[in-house]
């Protein structure tokens, strides 16, 4: 079997290197019950069948190779990874579909494959995805969300939603709309001009506290309520097109039912019909400016300066690739926006009555300690637990200010602890 290079973890901070031959892999297709497919990967220990099996799931990211996978079958759980049908891809993505997919990975491990128990790993961006699901899954039909924020299907009473057993938040975001709130820039003054920008909001002016790394930079409180309220101005902004243009086309779909419409000329008919596909793709710029990249005084914690997305945001703000950049009205309001998504912690956490483990990252970057005990407090559940990880970054390798040993064999001890105390593997 070929060997992970000694760097892998720089180079792929979300994968396991290697995994012992002897462990079972297979490959399982999965449709939803709208019919699209996604697939997943089912890990088993060798020589027994567990009774448990701890199910991964992200929004857009790959978790086929999540590195905690080799731990768990080690201890003698199952580990089933699942890619949706948005892998890589979060230009269209409506949360809601996502539901339908995890909803078929737990039809699969109950049904097909027979475990007891069904643990959520909700990894980073699959925390809010996991809680929106299971909050979901525990209403009766006629009380869940009829539609994504931006209207249209699915209409999630429609639909099985089998709920799990138990919830593991770890190093999870609020919700994406709520981390990409905190890190937009809200000194942008023109949606279609990514330089256009006011100075007096511009976290990366030195006039309002900036220093280039690997200075550290200090923001006036007072600038900084004005900083965040302007962020959540801009968010607002972008909704009002998003619905904007969500309405343009539901009118285009109108006038194609309206009567007489076939007998309207050639012209016409034609610009209806191409009007309702909605053809609209919104650039969002600069999603990357949030003061506690690189004022370590906000957010105290283990973390050096920078993101997890780039050691330098201030000119990673700029850059093609990033959060949010490209997306349809829909996947806006639905995954991006802070304002309309569903998909966070804050409204669905509460609704999560299993047992529940919540685990941060000292040194996280992007996820900070207030946002993981935020998320003990908000969970519903009467048995929880809040646990943080020493000298971890966001992918719980050794990072930060008090780097250690490799910090994920004393997560997984934890973890896999943590639920052997309520199912046997």
């Amino acid at each position: 079997m070929p060997k992970a290079p000694a760097d892998y973890q720089t180079r792929y901070p979300i994968d396991f290197g290697d995994i012992d031959a002897t462990v079972q892999q297979t490959v399982v297709q999965l449709y939803g019950a709208d019919g699209v497919k996604s697939r997943g990967i089912l890990y088993m220990p060798p020589n027994r069948t567990p009774r448990t099996a701890v199910f991964m799931a992200h929004p857009r990211g790959d978790f086929f190779q999540h590195y905690s996978i080799p731990y768990w079958v080690e201890a003698g759980f199952a580990a089933f990874a699942q890619n949706t049908r948005y892998l890589n891809n979060d230009s269209m993505m409506l949360h809601e579909n996502l539901l339908i997919d995890l909803a078929a990975g737990i039809r699969f491990l109950r049904e097909e494959r027979g475990f007891d128990h069904i643990v959520m790993l909700g990894n980073s961006g699959g925390g809010s995805l996991f809680a929106y699901y299971d909050a979901e899954a525990r209403k009766p039909k006629g009380s869940r969300a009829a539609a994504p924020p931006g209207g249209g299907p699915p209409d999630l009473n429609n639909f099985e939603l089998p709920p799990a057993d138990a919830f593991i938040v770890l190093a999870a975001h609020p919700g994406q709309g709520k981390v990409l709130m905190g890190s937009l820039d809200p000194a942008v003054v023109d949606e279609h001009d990514p330089l256009a920008s006011d100075s007096a909001l511009d976290m990366y002016d030195e006039r309002n506290g900036f220093k280039s790394p690997p200075a550290e930079s200090r923001y006036d409180r007072e600038w900084l309520r004005q900083y965040r309220a302007s962020q959540r101005a801009r968010v607002a902004r972008i909704d009002a097109i998003a619905r904007r243009h969500i309405e343009e086309a539901r009118n285009g779909r109108a006038a194609s039912r309206a009567d007489g419409f076939a007998a309207q000329p050639a012209e016409y008919r034609n610009f209806i019909q191409r009007r309702m596909m909605a053809p609209r793709i919104m650039l969002v710029y600069r999603t990357l400016a949030n003061p506690n990249y690189h004022d370590l005084t906000l957010e105290p914690s283990e973390r050096v300066l920078g993101s997890i997305f780039a050691a330098r945001p201030d000119l990673f703000n700029y850059h093609a690739f990033g959060l949010g950049h490209v997306v349809t009205p829909d996947a806006w309001l639905s995954t991006w926006s802070g304002l309309s998504s569903y998909a966070n912690l804050e409204r669905n956490l509460p609704q999560v009555t299993v047992p529940t483990l919540v685990v941060g990252a000292n040194a996280d970057q992007d996820i900070f300690l207030s946002d993981v005990r935020t998320e003990f407090e908000l969970s519903g559940a009467s048995d929880k637990r809040l646990e943080f990880i020493e000298g971890a970054d966001h992918f719980m390798r050794a990072g930060g200010t008090k780097a250690q040993a490799d910090p994920r064999p004393r997560l997984m001890n934890l973890l896999t602890e943590w639920t052997r105390e309520r199912f046997p593997a």
